[in-house]
């Protein structure tokens, strides 16, 4: 056998391998889904007015939100109980009425609705885009308008005169 040929089989093994071993570590790395994830889906239906959200979207938000607040999960429990007993009424109204009894929902509310209608989560330094182009802030007006640092033609079209 020549020396090419025991490299080439030496490197496909090692190639084999390289790639068995980062696919478990993709595996075991991947963070656990949080928990709450259908009274969070069932808040941010309530909220919104909108019956379906993309799944991994909802997942990538959800997860996001339950990283910038440790006590997400029971905030969103106890929203979603909260909405349950005093009806669906527009999120304003859910805000200014708990702003005054329970000032920590209020604040879920508003860090709920930021992260699907702006696709942010968090603030300052610590703020996380979750969302850009499929943030909902965009879908009133998406069938007219071009989300912004999207090129509608060929390249540098912005510089010719209309």
């Amino acid at each position: 056998m020549s020396f090419a040929m025991r490299r080439g089989i030496m490197a496909g093994a090692c190639a084999s391998f390289a790639c068995g071993l980062l696919a478990a570590r993709a595996q075991s790395a991947r963070p656990a889904t949080p928990s709450g994830g259908d009274a969070f889906l069932a808040v941010s239906m309530k909220l919104t007015g909108r019956t379906s959200f993309d799944p991994q979207l909802a997942e990538r938000v959800h997860a996001a939100l339950a990283r910038h607040d440790a006590a997400f999960a029971t905030k969103i429990a106890a929203l979603n109980q909260w909405i349950a007993t005093h009806g669906g009424t527009p999120t304003d109204i859910i805000t200014a009425a708990l702003e005054s009894t329970r000032p920590e929902l209020g604040k879920t509310v508003g860090d709920v609705m930021r992260a699907w209608y702006l696709g942010v989560v968090g603030e300052g330094q610590h703020a996380e885009v979750v969302a850009y182009e499929r943030a909902l802030m965009f879908d009133p007006v998406g069938d007219m308008l071009t989300i912004p640092s999207y090129c509608r033609g060929e390249p540098a079209d912005w510089a010719r005169k209309p």
